[in-house]
Parts: structure tokens; sequence; C-alpha cells
């Protein structure tokens, strides 16, 4: 495990962009498509999240517009294939890449989710949901312990959206990441989409998860859209799509945790469907006035004691 009172090896080195903090802002993913217009607007406020395996070549064209991001932004790394809940062990040639992402765009938050997306020599398009078990939770914090030794820091861990149960789990999803976060170390990355898909889907109460959920440990918040459909019985189901705006009730959720927890940096993710700069824009200024506005109500409160 990499201890949060280590030094960090990186604190001693020049460093090549600059650094500032994302702490109480609102963001979103970046879209080389959207680049031109980002230059354009000058420096504003907010911060970018990046797909890892975006950029997992040694350089061309991703690199360059990265680059230029990074220049006025801070930003925000996202792992989407790690495959932290593989039975498999850790690629070492995806790890190496991956630190190597870190080291080079010294990123403000680094990420990855609690799912496993390969098996053998085949990597899937999905990420896959896992088992919450005795073994499952061992396998899981071995692999974070070595993903945060490897890039020297901490990392957010992102609970699932999911459209199943196994009835092998032995513990809740809440108590599961609880666990991990407390032997490992790493912080949380709390999507609440997935959280408002995966309750919507199952049957539960998103409300009753996010006040089990260990708050504390948050990092990042995750907002994006989803889809509905229907399964093949007729039964309503939402797909985590990240195609649309963020649905009126995952706003009301997300108004509940910045209440609680302050203004926590908020990520707006929308992978396809990609609409122009300044509708993704228009729904990171949604977020960043609802952090405002938690900032002023507790500044208030302090005030108040």
């Amino acid at each position: 495990m990499y201890p949060a009172t280590r030094p960090d090896p990186a604190a001693s080195m020049p460093l090549r962009f600059p650094a500032s903090a994302v702490n109480g802002l609102a963001g979103t993913s970046f879209k080389p498509g959207h680049l031109a217009a980002i230059v354009a607007e000058g420096a504003q406020r907010g911060f970018f999240e990046v797909h890892a395996e975006n950029y997992m070549g040694a350089g061309g064209p991703p690199h360059r517009a990265l680059e230029a991001i990074r220049r006025d932004y801070q930003v925000s790394l996202h792992g989407v294939c790690m495959s932290i809940g593989g039975p498999a062990v850790l690629d070492p040639l995806h790890l190496a890449r991956f630190r190597g992402l870190v080291e080079r765009y010294q990123p403000a938050l680094v990420s990855e989710h609690l799912a496993w997306s390969t098996h053998e020599n085949s990597y899937f398009n999905d990420l896959l949901p896992l088992p919450y078990t005795a073994a499952t939770l061992e396998r899981v914090c071995d692999h974070i312990d070595e993903v945060q030794e490897s890039i020297r820091r901490p990392l957010l861990l992102e609970n699932p959206s999911t459209y199943l149960v196994f009835g092998e789990s032995t513990m809740s999803e809440v108590d599961f990441i609880r666990s991990v976060a407390r032997r490992t170390g790493c912080g949380l990355l709390l999507d609440i989409n997935n959280v408002f898909v995966s309750a919507a889907n199952q049957g539960f109460s998103a409300l009753s998860y996010l006040s089990d959920f260990p708050l504390s440990h948050v990092g990042e918040i995750h907002l994006a859209g989803h889809a509905r459909q229907t399964d093949d019985e007729g039964y309503p189901l939402l797909i985590d799509s990240h195609d649309g705006p963020v649905a009126d009730a995952v706003w009301g959720l997300y108004e509940r945790v910045v209440e609680q927890c302050g203004p926590i940096p908020t990520l707006i993710e929308w992978d396809s469907n990609i609409p122009r700069w300044p509708v993704l824009k228009a729904e990171a200024a949604a977020a960043q006035a609802i952090l405002d506005r938690g900032s002023f109500v507790r500044e208030l409160r302090r005030a108040a004691v």
C-alpha cells in the first residue's frame, strides 16, 4: 500500500505544468473536437478529465491536444481498463503506461473503476460487475495497493453502475467499498448517476445508499446522463450511457451530497452523442452553481457558530 504519509518523490521535481487546486470546481470530459473552442475562450474556471487509455501512445495528436489543455487547466486522469476487480494479476505494461501518464501530466486526481474488464488475453468494452465477497475484497485491495505503490499517490475508486446482483455476495456494495477504502487508504469517486441507475434497476433507494456511503472518503464526484430502455420482460431498465444531459433526479441527489459534504470537485461525463462545446460547458456551469451555493451556505453556517 502507498501510505499517505510517505514522501512524494515528485514533490522535489520541477513542475512541467502549473499546479492548481480543483477543490470546489466543476469540470467536463475533454474531447479533442472541443479544443479550438476551449483555447479560443482563454483560461476559465474548471478542469478536464481524460481517459488514460486514450493517451498511452508515446506522442502524436492526442498528446499535443492534451498538452495544450494542460497548460491552462488541471486534469483528472481516469482509467477504464485496469481491471481492478479482475481475477488475474494486473497487466504490468498497462500499469507502467498508466504510471507514465501520471508522471507526465501530474493530474490533480487519479481514478479507476470498481469493475473488471479483462480475461486472459481478452479485453472487453464493458466495466463488468463483481461479487462482493471476502475473496473479491482481498483481490481488489491487493490490486489497489499495487497501483498506489506504482503511481506513488492515492487512487480514487469509482462505484459501479449495476444491472444484476450476484447470489454469492456476502456484503452490500457500500460495505464492500467502505472496507476497500479502510484497508488500502484509497479515496473514492462517487458517481451519483451510477447510484441512481443501480437503484432504479434493482429497486433500492438511492437516498438510502448515499446516506450509508462513506462520504468522508470522496475526493471527486461524477455526473452523467443515462438512457431509459426496457428489458426482455418489459420492465424499465436504465443504462449508464453518458450520451445526454444529467437527469433532474440526479441533480437533486447531487445537491443533497454537496449540502452534506461541501464543494467536492465534480466532473460532467459525456462520452457519446457528444454535443457542441457550449452545451457541455453549460452542464458544468450548472454543477458549478451548486458547488458555489454549497460553499456559500457552509460559510454562513460557520459564521453563525
